[in-house]
């Protein structure tokens, strides 16, 4: 499949390109993506070039990882302010499931840009007329409060905690999961829960 636009009043994915490596391997020295996120630790310029031309790349062509940068709307080649996208599993065709995942570059974060940037993917994701998929869900190591927060308002339904299920640098965390099916509300299902107080 060929990359191509995602876009609304107030955001705009596109694919990341060789033009992005600097930008993405600055924001991919924050501490709280290392924390939260499976990309190396510490990060190089050669890990940005590697995700760009190979994962992102590859993914596309394979049709089982779709990968946009988010951008300010209007701005095609502005600079990245996160990362979205959709991991497939299963053959086209078939009852597929995808994983949502997403980052935010400490500049963009609390402005709603991922928000928006998650609801475009999983709306394409969820269309009958674009992948399809029979469920996407979400998975965040427990603690990770801004990226729940993110699949809550898309309407994410929690489903519970996974004990050391996600493997992050060889160590396994517990993880929170939740799903969404095509015909469920892209609103929050339930209160918000009470954060945990912070250690």
């Amino acid at each position: 499949m060929e990359p191509f636009v995602l876009a609304t009043d107030r955001v705009r994915l596109s694919v990341p390109t060789s033009a992005d490596v600097d930008r993405i391997a600055g924001i991919c020295t924050d501490p709280e993506i290392a924390r939260w996120t499976t990309v190396p630790s510490p990060y190089t310029r050669d890990d940005a070039v590697g995700f760009v031309t190979g994962m992102v790349a590859d993914g596309w062509a394979q049709e089982t990882s779709f990968t946009w940068a988010v951008r300010d709307p209007g701005d095609a080649d502005g600079p990245v302010r996160g990362m979205v996208g959709m991991t497939c599993e299963g053959v086209p065709g078939t009852d597929r499931m995808g994983e949502l995942g997403y980052w935010s570059a400490p500049d963009a974060r609390g402005r709603g840009l991922t928000t928006e940037a998650a609801r475009l993917v999983v709306d394409w994701a969820l269309d009958p007329e674009g992948l399809g998929l029979a469920r996407a869900h979400w998975l965040a190591y427990v603690g990770n409060w801004p990226s729940r927060r993110v699949a809550w308002k898309l309407g994410f339904r929690y489903e519970g905690t996974l004990r050391r299920f996600g493997l992050q640098r060889g160590v396994r965390h517990d993880s929170w999961v939740g799903s969404l099916l095509p015909q469920d509300p892209r609103e929050p299902s339930e209160p918000w829960p009470a954060e945990a107080p912070t250690a």
